[in-house]
């Protein structure tokens, strides 16, 4: 009874603190989301106020209908879709096959790339700004999406939860299609891939919220390029150094950037958690 009584207590104690962690959390959020739909005057009088004395969704309608011209919230919106899907597929395709590489076919050295590919995470990114930037000049790539698509196809963490996910996969499952007559590639497609769906999507929504997310790269890639051309971090960074008085505006434009994140988190959550459940990531 003691010891019951112990681990109930302790997993109180966890919940209340998770609790707290969740709210500390949600409140910039909520005072976000509030904001974007208070007036200036309510903004400048009840600023930590998270509920609007006077609801207005003049910020929205500034946005996207009278103001298109001023604010191509729906031109970085779409650049910003397109840049990161693109990359997401490509890069799982990459990734998938490295994983495949690195965890179920055998050659020698194997283990050896793959931690030398591991250690490279710990190299900061910023490092390596200044040689990305000569390539993209090199290739004539620089204002161009192919710029911020390319370059991080070659990032090592999502191979390494999809490598830790086919380590997983039953060797008998391998071994009878050898012995029926699958090639490598074909058990990769008909046997690897469809067991390792969820994955695919862990992998994929950290490749898809790196890409959306991004704002030091594109800032640099295409620093040159019309105001149209621009993805959606880098474009609500230049809306608020603009209207930097405007902070419903800002607010109303960072909550419909966050609009597609939310969507695909919730109709993946799932098959997410069971993906990092089974990749042994603590």
């Amino acid at each position: 009874m003691a010891l019951k009584s112990s681990v109930r207590k302790r997993k109180a104690i966890s919940a209340v603190i998770l609790y707290a962690l969740a709210i500390i959390w949600l409140i910039p959020l909520i005072w976000s989301i509030s904001t974007s739909f208070k007036t200036n005057y309510d903004i400048s009088h009840n600023t930590l106020s998270l509920i609007p004395k006077q609801f207005t969704l003049d910020r929205y309608y500034e946005l996207l209908v009278e103001n298109p011209d001023n604010y191509p919230l729906f031109s970085w919106f779409r650049n910003s879709l397109f840049i990161a899907i693109t990359h997401t597929v490509l890069y799982l395709i990459i990734a998938s096959l490295a994983s495949y590489a690195l965890s179920i076919l055998k050659f020698k050295g194997r283990d050896t790339i793959f931690w030398l590919l591991l250690s490279s995470m710990m190299i900061p990114s910023v490092i390596n700004l200044v040689p990305l930037v000569t390539m993209m000049v090199d290739f004539d790539w620089f204002n161009t999406f192919q710029a911020l698509i390319v370059p991080g196809l070659g990032g090592v963490f999502g191979m390494f939860i999809m490598r830790q996910f086919f380590l997983n996969i039953p060797k008998e499952l391998i071994e009878s299609a050898q012995i029926d007559g699958l090639g490598k590639f074909r058990i990769f497609i008909h046997i690897v891939v469809p067991l390792s769906t969820s994955a695919f999507m862990v992998a994929g929504l950290f490749a898809f919220l790196g890409s959306w997310n991004d704002y030091l790269w594109p800032s640099i890639i295409l620093a040159g390029t019309n105001e149209h051309m621009l993805t959606l971090p880098v474009g609500l960074a230049k809306l608020e150094g603009a209207n930097n008085y405007d902070y419903g505006l800002s607010m109303a434009a960072s909550i419909i950037s966050i609009v597609p994140v939310l969507i695909v988190y919730m109709f993946t959550q799932e098959r997410i958690i069971e993906g990092i459940s089974h990749t042994g990531i603590k």
